[in-house]
């Protein structure tokens, strides 16, 4: 077996120094090229600080973009064709540091190349070399979760937690991450809007930064051991973050309305487990020899007991938010209406009794027995009876009777209209038929 990991090494600083050599007689960015390949080497230790700092040099901003974008691009030739895991975790321990430590213009440059391909998607990752380099590989797949959701945090929240300065209050909050952090971070003074927004993706950053728990023989691995210090040291401010957004989002939560409450409750929620992840998380660290180097913060989780206060007013939101409703709509209509005592005494008596009649009807159909049938009624109107058709009806069937010409009972309409002349069927159409049916009519032709 130890001749096995003694050929391992032979092979990959053989094949470290082939790469130096290649990019010395290839290579237009021959000094970026070298310090990538050393950086990043064979050996189990974490990259050399002179290596990093020309990496750093040829991505600074008096650098034209074309070596920014160069530089991404040799970076992920270097993570994707690796199958070592010491090489990919020293590739991501780069990366991480210049997140960290770079100048904006590889962070702006990280991003639009992340959308052409996200370089950090390693999840097929795997070096089956040895058990050790087993379990190191699957922390190197956690560690890269992190830093693409690290990327993914700077996209929703256009700012970089770490290079955030915090502003300093005169009044001291008495909850402070560690001996060196005071004051308050950007999401304390945030509106209602852009809190809902940036505390998720903070929580999701929070959710990857505990996984990265190692497990295993990476345990005791000195170069999992460097990189998973660089991952505490983010811990303290993305926890300041969302704690500083915690007390802004309780301070705004009773004036939010009901969709905003739902949300804020379970950011709430959330961040009292994290919390408690997060302690259990630090503990397992102060059992490691990284953990000489950090003092570790005391987490307070939130109280429980105004977890069931913002639960009742979710429940009360629609009562609460309708009666905020009526009150401003009584307002506007005191301004926009003139005072009572300038209306008139007969019309305040007139509108006090309007509402009590018109309730009894509902009561009256209490009474009946048996409910009627819902329906439609005469949409047309067709079954409406107006006076003027009746009229006409009954003018119509005066046309039937039939009426002796000679006859002297004359209605004083028809004489008016026929001028008393009108004989025989004329007579007929216009008269007003006889009260008495039994009277027998003779027919004259």
């Amino acid at each position: 077996m130890g001749t096995l990991q003694t050929w391992r090494k032979a092979y990959g600083a053989l094949k470290d120094s082939t790469k130096v050599g290649l990019a010395k007689v290839n290579s237009e960015f021959k000094e970026l090229d070298i310090a990538i390949v050393k950086a990043t080497n064979h050996v189990e230790c974490p990259p050399k600080e002179r290596h990093v700092r020309r990496i750093f040099a040829a991505t600074s901003v008096v650098r034209p973009r074309a070596d920014v974008a160069y530089c991404i691009y040799a970076l992920a030739r270097r993570l994707s064709k690796t199958r070592n895991w010491t090489v990919a975790l020293k590739t991501l321990i780069v990366i991480h540091r210049l997140l960290r430590e770079g100048d904006p213009t590889f962070k702006e440059e990280f991003l639009s190349y992340s959308y052409r391909g996200n370089i950090l998607q390693i999840s097929n990752f795997k070096d089956d070399s040895s058990p050790l380099a087993w379990d190191c590989s699957a922390w190197v797949r956690t560690y890269a979760l992190f830093l693409e959701e690290r990327l993914e945090c700077f996209r929703t929240l256009k700012y970089d937690i770490e290079a955030e300065r915090l502003i300093r209050s005169p009044q001291s909050s008495g909850k402070k991450i560690s001996c060196k952090i005071q004051g308050h971070s950007r999401t304390r003074t945030l509106g209602c809007a852009d809190l809902l927004d940036q505390l998720p993706a903070l929580q999701q950053l929070l959710f990857r930064l505990i996984g990265c728990q190692p497990e295993g023989g990476a345990c005791a691995n000195y170069l999992i051991q460097y990189a998973l210090a660089l991952v505490l040291k983010e811990s303290f401010k993305i926890y300041c973050s969302i704690n500083d957004g915690i007390i802004n989002l309780v301070d705004m939560f009773f004036e939010m309305p009901k969709y905003d409450a739902i949300k804020a409750l379970e950011i709430y929620k959330r961040a009292g487990q994290q919390a408690e992840n997060l302690s259990d998380f630090y503990e397992f660290c102060k059992h490691l020899d990284l953990a000489r180097n950090f003092q570790f913060p005391t987490l307070r989780q939130p109280p429980p007991s105004f977890l069931a206060t913002m639960e009742e007013y979710i429940r009360e939101a629609p009562r609460i938010g309708s009666e905020y409703q009526e009150k401003n709509l009584l307002t506007y209509n005191q301004e926009e209406a003139p005072p009572e005592s300038e209306k008139p005494v007969e019309e305040q008596k007139e509108e006090q009794p309007a509402e009590p009649e018109e309730q009894p009807e509902p009561e009256a159909q209490a009474a009946e027995p048996e409910p009627q049938p819902i329906t439609t009624g005469d949409l047309l109107g067709l079954d409406e009876i107006s006076p003027v058709a009746a009229e006409l009806e009954q003018s119509n069937m005066l046309a039937l009777a039939i009426v002796a010409p000679g006859e002297d009972t004359k209605s004083s309409t028809t004489t008016d209209l026929l001028g008393g002349n009108t004989t025989g069927w004329e007579l007929a159409l216009v008269t007003t038929p006889s009260n008495n049916t039994s009277h027998v009519v003779e027919s004259k032709l």
